[in-house]
């Protein structure tokens, strides 16, 4: 660990009931290493009361709300009126985790086009940033972005693309996130491209509880692992970890206007 202070953890779920008996330790953790801030996606309507409440106890966790494409057949058409709702009521930093994931057959693609697309709608007309889930769909996520004009930027969250759609989406005011993937010694093509992007596209991540790190034998993911993330790029990266540390820290507040 590097004790550098300021991250973000710019993707989290520090309120999923796997973390339940967790949260004051974690939290008491994450300040001690120097993570002092968590964004806190939403998925489905269900979770969106708790996710609230959950947020506003710290002052450093930020709220986002979103219809995540995984749960594509449990939205319903009013889930968007509420929200809207719930936008002007508790002021989200951010729209998310929307997108799209077609990484299973059964994900309608058609449907989670259209929810996309409504959710882009209701971003741009807040004037909100966007948290992007895109599995096996950037190319598809891309062509959306472009053809509604979407300017209002954000984060792709877990990016996993090619070198050329990293470009696509920073030419669109988004940066990009990583996270425990990247921890692994096999993960070679996302370890090249954290060496050849600019520093100011990065973001760092953990998807906590999902997406475990290499060193992680309980397989549960946590934010205040967030460090070894940060470590990761340092070894693949020829700034000093302070100059790492702190840009990452930029990009987040940049792209989502923390």
């Amino acid at each position: 660990m590097n004790g550098l202070t300021g991250l973000i953890d710019s993707h989290c779920h520090l309120d999923h009931p796997r973390l339940d008996k967790l949260h004051e330790t974690i939290w008491r953790n994450c300040l001690g290493l120097g993570v002092t801030q968590l964004v806190m996606p939403g998925t489905h309507r269900a979770q969106w009361p708790r996710l609230v409440a959950f947020c506003d106890q710290q002052p450093g966790w930020h709220l986002a709300l979103g219809l995540h494409p995984y749960f594509i057949d449990q939205h319903q058409p009013d889930d968007l009126q509420v929200l809207e709702r719930l936008i002007r009521q508790k002021r989200p930093i951010a729209i998310g985790e929307i997108g799209l994931d077609y990484s299973l057959p059964s994900l309608n693609s058609c449907l989670q086009q259209q929810l996309l697309v409504q959710q882009l709608i209701i971003a741009r007309s807040y004037r909100l940033p966007v948290i992007l889930h895109a599995r096996r769909s950037h190319d598809a996520l891309l062509q959306i972005l472009r053809r509604t004009g979407f300017g209002e930027g954000g984060i792709v969250h877990a990016f996993n693309g090619s070198f050329q759609q990293a470009e696509a989406y920073l030419a669109l005011g988004f940066k990009l996130g990583f996270g425990g993937a990247l921890t692994y010694s096999r993960a070679h093509r996302l370890q090249r491209l954290v060496r050849s992007l600019p520093l100011t596209a990065l973001v760092l991540e953990t998807d906590a509880p999902d997406m475990p790190m290499a060193h992680q034998q309980d397989r549960l993911n946590r934010p205040d692992h967030l460090p070894y993330v940060l470590d990761c790029i340092i070894k693949q990266r020829s700034e000093s970890p302070i100059d790492i540390a702190r840009q990452t820290q930029i990009n987040t507040v940049k792209a989502l206007r923390i």
